[in-house]
């Protein structure tokens, strides 16, 4: 079987709709592309008084321009439409995405001519977050049909707290049922110690999302995405939502977590006190995994790092060409790389 998944990984790199010869008959393979892209503050230019966007107005700290803001829309569009493009030039099939404060923004940014054609759907809430930003979700029209969503909002003891909701999307990926949700975690602010509370609290609602489809469909397909900002490792992804890094230790119900394997190999997303760190997931559900491709099945997990996404020079070379880097606008991408996973299946006659 590791022999049979080289030779398709092989050729879907070659072409979007594959075929290959295969205990001697012809395979064709479909391939879908699902990621998740924490953007970096995608905010307007326009003060909305329920927001906390002060900073990134052009009179703020961040002289937070239209032109800036197009700038922004513009490199997030070309960083986009390139996830994964040695697979399939048509961009990824379904994208989470953090950090942005309205549904104005992602219009916009699926708008820019290098997304436009692709023919994006938009699924967002507003989020009471302190900041001002949410989650949310794009799609292609084309191959995936939402038949309902809903926001998960974080209840804590601490009612002084406030984070980001939790998307839940259900929908149709050529016509395979499958549920998607979204999140972004709170953050170390603070300190890890002091803070991995909430983030255990993050994933406990996650986790009770889901269970409850699992509870329905115990072989339902589901798939968390989200900047978590913490490492797989971490007690809230490895213990309080047991998202596993090894194929052989899963169970039905349980979650696999694909960047286990990056992250052990050194492979990060986001680059924190000289060093990288695995914080934006992607975690299936046990359904997806399995050699039967007569529906789509889990085949590769990736961080989207390619030389173009980088800091080209200096001390931080290598690392992620952000937007801002110390209250400066360098006009680069996002503080964080792209992930994705890639699912496969027999092409339908």
């Amino acid at each position: 079987m590791k022999s049979q998944n080289r030779i398709i990984w092989l050729l879907i790199a070659a072409i979007f709709f594959i075929s290959f010869n295969l205990s001697a008959q012809d395979k064709k393979y479909q391939v879908a592309i699902i990621g998740f892209y924490n953007i970096e503050n995608l905010y307007d230019t326009i003060n909305d008084p329920l927001k906390n966007d002060e900073e990134f107005l052009p009179n703020g700290a961040n002289k937070w321009t239209s032109e800036r803001y197009w700038i922004k829309l513009n490199m997030l569009s070309e960083s986009i439409s390139k996830i994964a493009s040695d697979i399939s030039k048509t961009g990824p099939t379904i994208l989470g995405l953090s950090e942005i404060e309205n549904i104005h923004v992602i219009e916009d940014l699926i708008n820019m001519p290098l997304l436009k054609k692709l023919n994006y759907g938009i699924v967002h809430y507003d989020s009471p977050d302190r900041r001002g930003v949410d989650v949310g979700l794009i799609y292609q029209k084309s191959r995936f049909k939402v038949i309902g969503s809903s926001s998960h909002r974080l209840i804590t003891p601490d009612t002084n707290f406030i984070t980001r909701d939790q998307l839940l999307v259900q929908g149709l990926l050529d016509g395979e049922e499958i549920y998607i949700i979204v999140n972004h975690w709170p953050s170390k602010r603070g300190g890890e110690k002091r803070s991995e509370p909430k983030r255990v609290e993050a994933a406990q609602l996650t986790k009770h999302l889901s269970d409850s489809l699992h509870a329905i469909n115990p072989k339902v397909n589901v798939i968390i995405m989200g900047d978590l900002n913490d490492n797989p490792n971490a007690k809230s992804i490895a213990k309080t939502l047991n998202a596993k890094g090894n194929k052989s230790e899963m169970k039905d119900g349980e979650l696999f977590n694909p960047m286990w394997k990056l992250y052990k190999d050194g492979i990060g997303s986001y680059a924190y006190n000289d060093s990288w760190t695995l914080i934006d997931n992607i975690i299936i559900s046990n359904n997806l995994l399995g050699e039967d491709y007569s529906s789509y099945k889990f085949f590769v997990a990736k961080v989207f790092n390619e030389t173009f996404l980088q800091q080209k020079e200096g001390t931080f070379k290598g690392y992620p060409w952000r937007c801002y880097a110390g209250g400066n606008f360098i006009g680069g991408y996002s503080d964080h790389f792209p992930v994705y996973i890639i699912l496969a299946r027999n092409l339908k006659k």
